[in-house]
């Protein structure tokens, strides 16, 4: 089930499971110092609470009542686009679709939106992940730095498709 989040409990909640998926998967690419950093300034709680006070949408993937995946969109309706700023599942989920049910329910949501265009960034070195975009219809169009503050650095591709085109 994908549930939008609105309330403080489910904020929490989203938090918890980024910290879970984050530590796993992010350490050996950037580092523990870089995740902590990023957890505490983008995925905790405070930050994510923010983050949908100024228009970003969060939306938690569960099953059994058990938070699986999250995703975080923020809308760009005058430019037509809608950028997938967070997309993550659990390493106990992956490999059963998870992923591809977050991808489906953004497109599907960009259609009823009449949004052209779904982008991403990801990290330049997560190549399994890179892959698996490229195999649902993205392509990089990008290449960008972004500094981040405290010395660390998002060094990424920007991916993009057309609504339309998702997973063609």
């Amino acid at each position: 089930m994908i549930s939008k989040v609105t309330t403080a409990s489910q904020i929490e909640r989203t938090a918890r499971l980024a910290h879970k998926i984050w530590t796993d998967h992010y350490v050996p690419i950037i580092g523990q110092e870089q995740v902590d950093y990023m957890l505490k300034n983008f995925q905790s709680a405070t930050a994510i609470t923010e983050q949908i006070k100024s228009g970003h949408e969060y939306y938690l993937l569960s099953e059994d009542d058990i938070a699986i995946g999250y995703l975080g969109l923020r809308p760009d309706h005058p430019k037509g686009k809608l950028m997938i700023s967070k997309i993550y599942v659990d390493s106990t989920q992956r490999g059963k679709g998870r992923g591809y049910q977050l991808l489906e329910f953004t497109q599907k949501l960009s259609l009823k939106r009449g949004i052209e265009f779904i982008w991403l960034t990801v990290n330049r070195h997560n190549s399994n992940t890179i892959n698996w975009y490229k195999k649902n219809g993205f392509t990089i169009v990008e290449e960008k730095k972004f500094d981040i503050g405290n010395g660390f650095v998002m060094d990424d591709y920007v991916l993009e498709v057309a609504t339309k085109d998702l997973f063609s």
